[in-house]
């Protein structure tokens, strides 16, 4: 009776076995297959140590696919059964919506991109900052809820990137680069009457698309936030600019892929992506109207205060 199942799994054992080399073929194969996604979510997860050249994530991944090797190498009596649950796995997430091919190829895409670039953020503690200049008056002049600060928002995000935020996960935040597109080529700076401070309602600023760097700030502010993003007004000396929220490390890859590759693929070219980290660890990527791009150069580094739309 024993002879007879040891007989039976060896049997079963020969059958699920691969012909050499292509057994090493195959498995080296699965491994980067299986690494690829493991690899990503231990990016998204695991802290950053800044090592030179991204070495850290270098050293993740040679871990990642290590580890995978070996336990392929022990099971690969059943290799056939291994490719077939993790083809399955993900055939399931692409059809059902959930963690498919796409967004495995879109995360490794957004991932090594963003690691190409090397943004030098700046941290922004909110509680040592200065109290807002104007606080109140701003706070009203960014009318998000007018119908003609909301209509105009809607036209920006119809006329450009329409296609491409079609089914997909970033859609708002391809509906906000877009606004920036629309004010970015029309905005005109026109500075305050001599010796007054004139604080324009967003609405009003859409009457020209002229003002100063407030006016160009307060209006920003009010069509992000009329289409469901979240902004806010950065205070530096004698300069008020707007940011918009990207959220964590995750969303950043997203936007710099689609900032460079994308939607502002010619703006651009050969240039960083600046932004601010809070105090949260939330992102908030520079909007101003000196900005080509959304995430373009600071006009000043000095922070002074902010002012936060949620």
């Amino acid at each position: 009776m024993i002879a007879k199942n040891s007989l039976t799994f060896s049997n079963l054992k020969e059958k699920l076995s691969l012909p050499k080399p292509w057994d090493i073929i195959i498995i080296f194969l699965l491994n980067i297959l299986i690494a690829i996604p493991v690899f990503l979510i231990g990016h998204q997860n695991f802290i950053e140590l800044n090592w030179v050249y991204n070495l850290d994530r270098v050293l993740l991944f040679l871990i990642i696919v290590t580890i995978i090797q070996i336990i392929l190498q022990l099971l690969k009596t059943i290799i056939i059964l291994c490719i077939f649950i993790y083809l399955i796995s993900l055939i399931y997430g692409t059809l059902f919506g959930s963690y498919g091919f796409q967004r495995v190829y879109e995360d490794y895409r957004y991932m090594i991109y963003a690691m190409s670039d090397n943004p030098k953020p700046q941290d922004l503690i909110i509680s040592k900052l200065l109290p807002f200049p104007n606080k109140s008056k701003t706070i009203d002049a960014v009318n998000f809820t007018n119908p003609k600060v909301r209509n105009f928002a809607l036209y920006a995000t119809t006329k450009h990137f329409k296609d491409i935020k079609k089914n997909n996960k970033n859609r708002t935040l391809i509906q906000c680069f877009a606004v920036f597109k629309e004010i970015k080529n029309n905005w005109n700076y026109v500075s305050d009457p001599k010796g007054r401070e004139y604080i324009a309602y967003a609405s009003e600023s859409l009457q020209h698309f002229s003002g100063d760097c407030d006016d160009h700030a307060i209006l920003m502010s009010a069509c992000i936030k009329a289409i469901g993003g979240t902004p806010r007004i950065i205070h530096t000396g004698g300069h008020l600019y707007p940011e918009m929220l990207i959220g964590n490390k995750n969303d950043l890859e997203s936007a710099i892929y689609l900032i460079k590759e994308v939607l502002f693929k010619d703006e651009s070219k050969n240039q960083q992506i600046h932004y601010h980290i809070d105090e949260r660890g939330q992102i908030w990527m520079n909007l101003d109207y000196t900005a080509k791009y959304p995430g373009g150069p600071f006009m000043k580094d000095e922070i002074l205060g902010e002012l936060t739309f949620n």
